[in-house]
């Protein structure tokens, strides 16, 4: 039998997919709960990718526009050297500025307010969660 005729292994998951994903999940669960509405959820474009991203209409009264949330979600399976927002560094709020742009250019949005959110979820086994929500953890 010809090598390379063989069928190829599936490649293997990321280290921390699931890990990620559980994170996110959670992360949904606790924006809804302060109101926002999910649009959009590993929104990809040449850019890179944006987790979530979320309406909060609550901000119609104070700015008098509803706001689009960018929301990174940082899930880490413990928190003894630093806290998971911690790794969203200047890099990757360059890249959300950018994924943001995307989004909006890519979408009737004027009139919109935006802004970054950061979601700090803290995993380990047998405890329960740890999450620290962050709006407006920086500025666009």
């Amino acid at each position: 039998m010809w090598p390379f005729s063989r069928k190829r292994a599936r490649a293997k998951e990321a280290p921390g997919g699931e890990l990620g994903r559980r994170g996110e999940k959670l992360a949904r669960r606790i924006l809804k709960k302060h109101g926002l509405k999910i649009l959009a959820a590993n929104y990809r474009c040449p850019a890179g990718e944006a987790d979530l991203i979320a309406l909060d209409p609550s901000t119609r009264k104070e700015y008098g526009a509803e706001t689009i949330a960018f929301v990174e979600v940082k899930t880490r399976r413990s928190d003894r050297y630093t806290d998971p927002a911690s790794a969203v560094d200047a890099a990757k709020r360059r890249r959300l500025r950018k994924i943001a742009d995307c989004y909006l250019n890519s979408r009737e949005a004027e009139g919109y307010a935006v802004r970054f959110d950061v979601v700090s979820i803290v995993l380990q086994p047998g405890a329960e969660p740890k999450v620290r929500y962050i709006p407006n953890a920086f500025q666009g």
